[in-house]
This record gives structure tokens, sequence and C-alpha cells, in this order.
């Protein structure tokens, strides 16, 4: 075998791919149905958006392998007749990003950081959690992604909607709280601002020192500045494009006035945490 194609296997046989059963329900049209992982969420995740891993995986695994079923058969490349608007397009996305992050997870478990999760010994000088987010392949209406090219290529690709980085789910305490919900098309909009309000009200999330004159943000808002700020200069042309403004948007009537001192602010990321947020392990 030549070696240029010896080196393809190899490469190919490094990503491990998450299979469904293969028994996803027939569906001949839309609605395209959220329910099972509405489900899940509802009775597997608590108020501060921890996973009951554990019982998740060793008590009810059938619901999440459906639903996982469902969005590795269909999707809205596979199947545009079931999504006939952005809204049923994204919160397909979303809610596809969520529950095959919790599949992957239970897929390793126990495992107490995505870190764990290593790339291929081959590739030991991967990036730092690159197992996780790249070496492990999912399917949506027969495509394999990574997470990592589903959120940047898909979601952030095909959307200019930035609140989507508080509505996916990493599976870290560092994320956003995972919602006791499936995102819906018709309850989208809502969705997304509650979501959008609550991350960044979060003081561990925002936190100003006037004293030294330090805007500390979740690293989410600073690895994706760009994200808020492409979209803020399209809807507030005639304002000054900063992360402070866009923050003020969703800010707690009682620090849209500390944001406005903070404009001129130096920005400082908030380490973030990769700890797994799993009830087991984050409980008080």
């Amino acid at each position: 075998m030549p070696i240029l194609m010896t080196l393809g296997v190899a490469v190919l046989s490094i990503f491990k791919t998450i299979e469904p059963t293969g028994d996803a329900l027939a569906l001949s049209g839309p609605p395209f149905t959220h329910e099972l992982l509405d489900q899940v969420l509802s009775e597997y995740v608590d108020d501060a958006g921890r996973v009951d891993d554990r019982g998740l995986r060793e008590d009810d695994p059938d619901r999440l392998a459906a639903y996982y079923d469902l969005i590795a058969t269909y999707s809205p490349d596979s199947h545009p007749q079931l999504f006939p608007g952005m809204e049923e397009r994204l919160a397909y996305w979303i809610n596809a990003y969520n529950a095959a992050t919790l599949a992957a997870v239970l897929s390793e478990y126990p495992i107490a950081s995505v870190s764990e999760v290593k790339p291929p010994r081959l590739l030991f000088f991967a990036p730092d959690k690159s197992g996780f987010f790249y070496f492990r392949k999912l399917l949506f209406g027969g495509e394999s992604y990574n997470l990592y090219n589903l959120e940047n290529e898909v979601i952030r690709g095909r959307f200019t909607e930035p609140r989507i980085h508080f509505a996916i789910n990493c599976a870290s305490n560092g994320c956003p709280r995972l919602p006791r919900y499936a995102f819906t098309a018709d309850q989208l909009e809502y969705q997304l601002e509650a979501e959008t309000r609550k991350f960044i009200n979060e003081p561990r999330n925002l936190r100003i020192d006037h004293e030294q004159k330090i805007l500390h943000l979740s690293s989410i808002l600073t690895w994706y500045e760009e994200d808020y700020l492409a979209w803020y200069r399209e809807k507030y042309p005639e304002q000054n494009a900063n992360l402070a403004n866009y923050l003020k948007l969703y800010a707690d009537q009682s620090r849209i006035a500390e944001l406005d001192r903070a404009i001129e602010y130096e920005i400082q990321a908030i380490p973030y945490d990769w700890g797994l947020n799993d009830r087991a392990l984050t409980a008080p």
C-alpha cells in the first residue's frame, strides 16, 4: 500500500464516531419534534444547569439515544421539508449540539472534565481538549461533524445570531447553564433572550472593578467578541460598537450605569472552568 494511502487510513481511523442505534422514528412532514430531548433535560438537569450524568447513563439512556437517532437521521440539510423556516433550523442545530455533547460525555463517562478525553497518541501534540471537540464525531442527517465544526461551520457559519453562544452548552462549568428545556421554533426568540440575560447577569460572567478600572468578562464574551460586535454594528450603526455597549442591551437595569462607567476599562477574561457540569461533581 502506498505510504500516502497508509497515512490516510491512519488519519481516518483516529476519529471516533458515536453511532446511533439506527431506530429513528419515521417522519414525513413538519414539525420535527424535540420532545424527547425536552423530557431528558427537564428530568436530568437541575436549575443550576448541572446534569445527572450517572443517572442518565445508567438509569435512563434510551430517551437520549432515541433523540440522537432522530438527529442522526434527519437534519435541515438532509430533510429541508421538515425545517421550513430559519427558526426551525436554528432550534434544530442548537438542540443537536446540546444533545450531541451529552451523548459524547456519556460515551466517555465517568470523566471529571472534557479535557480528560485525549487525542490519539499519534497526535500527542494536538491542542488541549481536541480529543473531545475534534476527534469525536457525531451524525446529523447522515453527515458526520465534530463539535468544533458543528459550532463554527454550521451554527456560527450559517446564522448571524450571537445569542447562540448563551444557548449551546459544552458540558463544562464555564459554559452557559444548560437549560431544562429544548429550544423550539415558536419560542426561540424568547428562549434566546432569556438565556442571554441569564448569562450576562450572573456575577461569575461579568464583574466590574471600578477601582482598578477592569471589566472582568467570561471567556465566552472575549473569545467571540467579533460575533457580538459585528451584530451590534449592523443593528446600531450610529453607536460605538464595544462589548460594554453590547452587554448593556441585556444587563439588569441596576448594572447599566456601571457598564456606562466601564466603557473605557481594560477587559480581562475570567479563567474558564472546564470541570464537567456533572451534578455528582459540582453539587454543594
